[in-house]
């Protein structure tokens, strides 16, 4: 009978050994190049097989415990400064760590269980590759699909924004996530496409999605357009209220077809009709030429504005059009496909250098603060827990790795909805319990509720808490008769472990976003600067579109991007924290402005063809990039953590801005609508961007650094 029970034992913990290397390899496994992804996968693999045999020595006399577990800690955690697929083979790295404490062996050497642990992280790459090759175009359609959804989000949320709005700051942060959240995807698919391109060659396949994809990117870029501020249009539609319904429900059936295409990007059969589209075109066309008939030449210039915002509609109804064409499978020709030269200009490669390792090894860096203070919350939690006899002291550093992260906000989040999870699920558990005695039904209620788990840990936390609460108590039901014992310790180390972890985020070497707010403005900034350069210089010298301004515009969004998360991240902070919030939230305000505006004339300078470029368009641009330039240099100077206002008023040097050139007689002379209308959204768009760089300058020009 115990050779029976060795046996059995030895081979419990081999299986347990393979499902841990498996499962601790997981986080890597997300979407993007699939050479990117083995590599995640085997360096996880690698990082939890070193940290399992150091691991299985670490029982230990708790004076030398305790520095160990926290240097290990440390260096596990520092990984993450190279970017985020390594901060996901950190978190296998500290879920190996800690698991080590929870797990005691047998029948099996330290060595034997830890290559177990590598063979285990082997057949998930094994596992994962092989998927990649049964079901490819997964990945590829599932963020496509996101895509849609979420550039529907957009549109609705930028027909919300017609005419005057008393939430409309609200709207206007709100659009700032959308556009985050959609950066991050297009990078994504972007990694996903033309790095799968180049390593496989080309495929209608691929080469349909990154038609498709370019095509939803320049929807973003229209949509973002602006022909005019929003004041003047506010005072349109506040006249002319049919106005603003038409285009709100043109805009409405815009989102609607690009939310049916992302649910259905395979069935082009089922894809929504055009008719209702070229119907509401119809409708605002005549509207807007009883307007123009009706009224004097006063109100021209409206008309003109009209028109123009009108135009960037039918920009994305031919886009809309491409789309559904390019999913119905067509034959491409040669011309068709996107030269892999232009491609890879749009993929920046990660620096792994071993010397940003020393360039970080500095207080200044977040990653170093975070991985400082990740370590000294495990130790101080493991000691609690030993100090006061819990049953199992390593649940409480388990839920520190788990919810701690490197900004305050989300470790807040975190806290709070990993402790209402658990309790929820400790709630439903308890009843369950009383309700069900049969082992098996808990073995099998315990996979389901971990499998729904990870299902839905980036979409609800707390539910995800919920269910992995679940999951440990059923488990924990096979094993221990006194499972009430079990749930009260499951709260008791949840809730220690995310107040341990509030309370070092909050107090212990805390990283506040507004020593760095400043940096992501500027740099948000400069690439809108180098953007502008770029349109002007189309503009002005016309030909094929260049693949520089395109780069280019993917840097000004993806910096307005991470400019967006630090001022999200900053509102989530203590007020005390938020040092002139107001401010900066001004300035965040008006580089998203300035980036709309400048989408507005790089879609109009790209699907229209353009007149000469007059002196004063010269002039205008030098100007606006005078101010620019000045801006950034003030920015280099300040910083908001230590900065105090001036009470000196901001005096912009002389300029005269040009007449408004629609009224230029010459222009109007020339009874040509297109020049008209050329001449007014130009103007229109330099004038604002000139308004928003002296803006710029004078809230720039307020701080004064100590």
């Amino acid at each position: 009978m115990p050779i029976v029970l060795g046996i059995a034992t030895n081979h419990l913990e081999i299986g347990l050994a393979l499902c841990f290397g498996a499962f601790w390899c997981s986080p890597s496994d997300i979407s993007g190049n699939l050479r990117h992804k083995q590599i995640g996968i085997l360096f996880s693999s690698v990082l939890v097989i070193i940290i399992s045999f150091i691991g299985g020595y670490l029982n230990i006399p708790n004076f030398f415990l305790f520095p160990i577990l926290g240097f290990l800690t440390f260096c596990i955690a520092f990984i993450s400064i190279y970017g985020f697929r390594a901060s996901l083979i950190s978190f296998s790295g500290l879920l190996a760590l800690v698991l080590s404490f929870a797990h005691t062996l047998e029948s099996l050497e330290v060595y034997q269980y830890a290559i177990l642990i590598g063979v285990g992280g082997l057949w998930y790459l094994v596992l994962s590759t092989l998927w990649f090759y049964i079901n490819p175009k997964a990945q590829t359609e599932e963020t496509l699909a996101a895509i849609f959804l979420r550039t529907a989000d957009f549109l609705d949320t930028r027909r919300e924004l017609i005419g005057e709005q008393p939430n409309r700051d609200k709207l206007q942060i709100e659009l700032l996530n959308l556009q985050a959240e959609l950066t991050e995807h297009h990078e994504t698919l972007r990694e996903i496409l033309i790095l799968s391109r180049k390593s496989s060659g080309k495929s209608n396949y691929q080469s349909r999605r990154l038609l498709v994809f370019a095509q939803l990117i320049e929807i973003l870029e229209t949509a973002i357009a602006n022909p005019v501020n929003y004041n003047k249009m506010d005072d349109l539609f506040e006249e002319h209220p049919e106005f603003k319904a038409d285009f709100q429900n043109l805009i409405s059936e815009l989102s609607n077809q690009l939310r049916s295409i992302g649910e259905n990007l395979n069935k082009s059969h089922q894809f929504t009709s055009n008719k209702i589209l070229s119907l509401a075109f119809k409708t605002i066309e005549k509207d807007i030429l009883k307007f123009k008939n009706e009224n004097n030449l006063e109100d021209y210039e409206r008309y003109l504005m009209l028109h123009n915002l009108l135009d960037y509609q039918k920009d994305q109804f031919e886009k809309l059009k491409k789309i559904k064409w390019l999913l119905g499978n067509p034959e491409l020709s040669s011309d068709d496909y996107i030269k892999n030269d232009k491609l890879k200009r749009f993929i920046e490669s990660r620096d792994y250098n071993p010397k940003l390792i020393l360039r970080n090894l500095s207080i200044r860096s977040t990653i170093f603060k975070h991985s400082l203070r990740l370590a000294i919350a495990v130790m101080f939690g493991y000691a609690f827990g030993l100090f006061f006899d819990f049953q199992n002291p390593y649940w409480i550093i388990l839920t520190i790795i788990v919810i701690m992260r490197p900004s305050y906000g989300l470790t807040k989040e975190r806290s709070k909805n990993r402790i209402i999870g658990t309790l929820i699920g400790a709630a439903l558990a308890t009843g369950l319990v009383f309700i069900i005695t049969n082992p098996y039904i808990y073995g099998a209620l315990g996979v389901l509720s971990i499998v729904i788990a990870f299902s839905m840990v980036q979409k609800n936390y707390k539910a995800s808490a919920t269910f992995i609460t679940l999951s440990v108590i059923f488990i924990y039901a096979i094993l221990e008769p006194n499972i009430l014992k079990v749930i009260q310790f499951r709260v008791l180390d949840t809730v220690i472990g995310a107040l341990i972890s509030y309370a070092a985020m909050r107090w212990l070497l805390p990283a506040w976003s507004y020593t760095e707010i400043g940096d992501h403005i500027k740099d948000s900034l400069k690439a809108n600067a180098v953007f502008f350069k770029s349109i002007t210089n189309f503009y002005q010298k016309k030909g094929p579109i260049p693949t520089s301004l395109k780069i280019n515009r993917k840097e000004a969004f993806l910096q307005m991007s991470n400019l967006s998360s630090a001022f999200q991240r900053m509102a989530q902070e203590p007020e005390s924290k938020q040092n002139h919030i107001d401010d900066i939230y001004q300035l965040v305000v008006i580089n998203h402005s300035f980036l709309a505006s400048l989408a507005s004339l790089s879609a109009y300078a790209q699907n229209n063809k353009t007149s000469e470029a007059s002196a004063d368009f010269s002039l205008i641009a030098e100007r606006i990039n005078k101010n620019l330039d000045k801006a950034c240099d003030l920015l280099t100077i300040i910083s908001f953590k230590d900065s105090e206002t001036n009470n000196s008023t901001f005096k912009p040097e002389p300029f005269k801005f040009p007449a408004n050139l629609i009224t230029n007689d010459s222009i109007l002379e020339s009874n040509n609508e297109r020049t008209h209308k050329e001449a007014h959204l130009v103007w229109e768009q330099l004038y604002w961007l000139y308004s928003l760089s002296e803006k710029m300058i004078k809230l720039t020009s307020k701080f004064k650094a100590n």
